[in-house]
């Protein structure tokens, strides 16, 4: 039978597999949707939906970065130029591109979120399948950045030495910039349907084999940044791996039904969607990146982007946290629009807002106190160390800033989306995929 003509009872049992777990999710949302519930039993109601995907994602991603963090530690430990080579391939290059990437696939938040909360289960697969051939395809477009890196750099003022084993880095991490391709859909795939313990599980094994390889490739065989680049591409292809054996294996029977040529439809407007994605990432991030790249221009480049590098990475590292904060609001605000409840949607957004700033100011103070040791886990360089210490104050207020504006942000553009897309249908389905479909059914 036509996938299109399938039972519509299929489509709407309950996606979420740990009986637990959906059991809770359905109580929740018959309790929040009663009259006269008092603020602290919304809120606590409200923080349990939140936190079942914040927390996995917090590990998750935490676990994720924490690969690029490990990385640069081997390489840092190496001598100041190895840590400066491998900060500016994997923050400047590889993360230039990371945003971009991880920007375009973010538009899945918004599709797959709605599709999932309007029980429209089949779309979840085709619309990952569509943003696996866009994102693929931008691979390619922005090869050049890996391939030139060592021109550019010297370019930006970057010194020679630097430049240059940057480049070669750059060149090993060709890898990681196509896992980002395969594995940032996956992630949204299915953290829209709240199975956020597979990430956690699936970035924890990463982790592990990164700690292995990166001791095994550096220390052992003493291959340098090469070693330390191949560790980080074999590491986020293990997690990859595991997120697709566990979506194709039988972890989302109703949400991943085969390859369809479906997925070949409505491209266009996929692309564009997911490209005003990429871009509104890419200028909150870019800062960072010019930052780095201006220290070349310094007296002691070197000791310089050593310094900054750091800081960016210890801030990256909290970064993790709101951000999961974001994807979790991203995934509970589609939901409550998916089944019409924008009233649901506008104060899981404020309840994320306030927790996220919490956490934020807890590791601001972290920071502070701590000021002149964060940098140990990179260097042992005494120069190195003293700039961190003066730098830690920007730090701690950056950290702060920066548990606030993701969510905001987030929030301005599912505000945007819902002005201009919202129907008043049955169940509210925000189906801009009614361009996107081309050829889909309601359920």
């Amino acid at each position: 039978m036509d996938d299109t003509h399938r039972n519509s009872d299929e489509y709407h049992q309950p996606l979420l597999t740990e009986p637990s777990s959906n059991d809770e999710a359905t109580i929740l949302r018959d309790e929040d949707g009663e009259e006269g519930k008092d603020l602290s039993t919304r809120l606590w109601i409200e923080t349990k939906k939140l936190w079942v995907i914040v927390g996995p994602s917090i590990i998750s991603r935490v676990a994720g970065y924490s690969m690029n963090i490990i990385t640069q530690a081997f390489a840092g430990h190496l001598g100041d130029v190895e840590l400066a080579a491998i900060s500016i391939a994997n923050t400047v290059i590889v993360g230039f591109n990371f945003g971009f990437l991880l920007g375009m696939a973010s538009a899945l938040e918004t599709l797959c979120g709605q599709a999932f909360g309007a029980k429209q289960y089949h779309m979840l697969g085709i619309y990952m399948q569509r943003s696996w051939i866009v994102l693929l395809l931008c691979c390619f477009l922005l090869l050049p950045f890996y391939v030139f890196a060592t021109p550019v750099l010297k370019l930006l003022g970057q010194p020679d030495d630097v430049a240059e084993m940057s480049g070669v880095a750059a060149i090993w991490m060709i890898p990681l910039h196509f896992n980002f391709a395969f594995q940032f859909p996956l992630q949204r795939f299915l953290q829209s349907q709240s199975k956020t313990l597979v990430l956690a599980y699936a970035s924890f094994g990463a982790l592990g084999v990164n700690v292995l390889t990166s001791w095994v490739f550096v220390n052992v065989l003493d291959w340098g940044v090469i070693g330390a680049s191949l560790a980080l591409d074999i590491s986020w292809w293990v997690g990859s791996l595991g997120l697709y054996s566990y979506t194709v294996l039988g972890g989302c029977p109703l949400s991943w039904t085969g390859y369809s040529m479906e997925a070949f439809n409505g491209l266009w407007e996929f692309l564009k969607l997911s490209a005003s994605s990429g871009v509104m990432l890419c200028l909150e991030t870019w800062y960072y990146r010019i930052l780095i790249l201006m220290t070349g221009y310094l007296s002691n480049a070197t000791l310089a982007v050593d310094a900054l590098s750091v800081c960016m990475s210890i801030n990256g590292w909290e970064l993790m946290i709101p951000l999961a904060f974001l994807a979790a609001t991203g995934v509970r605000v589609a939901n409550e629009l998916g089944a019409g409840n924008w009233k649901g949607a506008k104060f899981a957004t404020k309840v994320s807002i306030v927790q996220s700033t919490i956490v934020g100011v807890f590791f601001c103070i972290i920071v502070l106190v701590l000021r002149d040791k964060v940098a140990l886990i990179f260097t042992s360089s005494n120069d190195v160390l003293e700039e961190v210490d003066k730098l830690s104050y920007l730090l701690g207020v950056t950290i702060l800033l920066n548990s606030v504006q993701p969510v905001l942000s987030g929030n301005l553009g599912w505000d945007d989306l819902w002005r201009n897309s919202y129907s008043d249908s049955d169940f509210g389905y925000i189906h801009n995929s009614k361009r996107l479909e081309k050829g889909g059914r309601k359920g």
